[in-house]
């Protein structure tokens, strides 16, 4: 299965504290993996292992392609003083798409609001312009991390739905705390 993440016996430890153990799974290309479990448990960390952004202490990640990860963080990690263009033009680069860019903005309701400087965003308004920052990008692989904090019940349905099908073919790993969001992307989950 080379389309997939292949995760084998991750191992994390800070101090005395292990907050991985013997990790193990596959995330397919067919599926999205949900990663769950209580607040401290681990799951950033893994995430933030599959990116290469921290070492494990053991185990092993291999990863489709090229290995090119498309990621939603925590924080929105969006810069203030740009409008919706100019965060989407400065993170994708040459990868830059203006009328791709365009759809998924109606799609999830910024388009009307993209001239604005994001400091005058919402939460949530922040939430869909990650997520749609990372779906523009090329990848091989997409991590999420509560990508849906801080939206209601019509444009967590909108993100998910336009996140199976922009990311359709590809292993998407996404942390979350709501069983919903795990049902609503028919997601295989991962408790830790």
């Amino acid at each position: 299965m080379r389309d997939c993440v292949h995760v084998e016996h991750i191992w994390k430890s800070y101090g005395e504290r292990t907050v991985l153990r013997d990790v193990r799974f596959t995330a397919g290309a067919d599926r999205v993996t949900c990663v769950m479990a209580p607040s401290g448990a681990g799951k950033t960390t893994l995430l933030r292992i599959l990116l290469g952004l921290e070492p494990p202490d053991r185990g092993t990640v291999s990863l489709p392609g090229t290995g090119r990860w498309a990621a939603v963080f925590q924080e929105d990690r969006l810069l203030e003083h740009l409008d919706v263009w100019g965060n989407l033009r400065f993170a994708l680069g040459a990868d830059w798409d203006a009328s791709r860019a365009a759809a998924l903005l109606e799609e999830l309701g910024l388009a009307e609001t993209a001239g604005e400087p994001v400091r005058a965003f919402s939460g949530g308004m922040r939430r869909r312009l990650a997520l749609i920052r990372a779906l523009l990008a090329p990848f091989d692989a997409l991590a999420l991390d509560e990508p849906f904090t801080g939206l209601d019940g019509e444009n967590r349905e909108r993100c998910r739905a336009c996140l199976l099908r922009e990311a359709a073919g590809h292993p998407v790993v996404l942390v979350t705390h709501e069983e919903a969001d795990a049902a609503g992307l028919r997601g295989e989950i991962l408790r830790l």
